[in-house]
């Protein structure tokens, strides 16, 4: 017995030396620092025509070349963002065209741009927005920065009509503190699949947080105003030029409609 048990205890002396015995679990990593996690949510469904896409992708990457945006960054507490890019309709359509991505310097904010203007645009049927901002915050529980404020921007030119109701995805939002501000692309009335007062849906049932907001698109040239105008409020958080825009997120004094979407596809599609 004397015998069985030192060996035992050599071969446990041995392995230690060794250094198969279980090692320390490493401390995380630090998380970086920045002054917004932003998600750009951006609508590729059918509703939207070819150049309706280019104009809203090119929003977006002149917004990213601009001054306007660099100066604004700079400003930050920190001085930095992070953001990342993906395009969604229904549910079973969500593509992520760029991850995260810290942007600290205008060549970092530039380059950013030139990968968007690169990038090929797809497209798919439907359109969920609660799937887009379901995306969105489970792109924000791994970014893997600390952020002061946490964003999801959602672009798009029409109201829910896939996946869960838009307000049970917009309230559990709120519920993690994150902010959702719209840009409802309103240049086409009369459609199939389109609603009146888009931008009256956007306040009502798909923005919240302190200082929500909403930007309406109503004619082509105003996308990469709006885009710019939006950008630049949600990393600054505070009124910037074209405040004129800016439609805040306050109650119409009507019970909203956030069906409207899913009643318009049951009534015209049947299901």
């Amino acid at each position: 017995m004397r015998r069985w048990l030192f060996g035992l205890l050599s071969l446990t002396a041995a392995g230690l030396l060794t250094g198969t015995a279980p090692k320390a679990q490493q401390p995380a990593a630090p998380t970086e620092e920045v002054d917004v996690a932003l998600v750009l949510a951006l609508d590729v469904s059918y509703s939207m025509d070819i150049d309706e896409l280019a104009l809203q992708r090119n929003g977006y990457i002149e917004a990213f070349r601009s001054k306007e945006l660099h100066n604004a960054i700079a400003k930050g507490a920190i001085g930095k963002i992070a953001v990342t890019y993906f395009e969604w309709a229904g549910t079973d359509f969500q593509h992520i065209v760029k991850s995260w991505t810290i942007i600290d310097t205008p060549q970092s904010a530039l380059a950013f741009a030139e990968e968007l203007g690169e990038a090929p645009t797809r497209r798919g049927r439907r359109t969920s927005i609660s799937g887009a901002i379901d995306l969105g915050m489970a792109l924000l529980e791994k970014s893997n920065v600390t952020a002061m404020r946490r964003v999801i921007d959602i672009s798009g030119d029409g109201a829910n009509n896939d996946g869960r109701p838009v307000t049970g995805a917009r309230d559990e939002a709120a519920a993690k503190g994150i902010n959702i501000n719209g840009l409802p692309i309103m240049l086409k009335q009369g459609g199939y699949f389109d609603i009146e007062n888009l931008d009256v849906y956007y306040k009502d049932c798909v923005v919240t947080g302190i200082g929500a907001f909403v930007i309406p698109i109503r004619e082509r040239h105003q996308f990469v105003d709006a885009t710019r105008t939006k950008l630049v409020r949600e990393i600054a958080e505070m009124p910037r030029d074209g405040e004129a825009l800016v439609q805040k997120a306050q109650s119409t004094g009507q019970n909203p409609n956030c069906l409207a979407g899913e009643r318009q596809w049951r009534d015209r599609m049947g299901n």
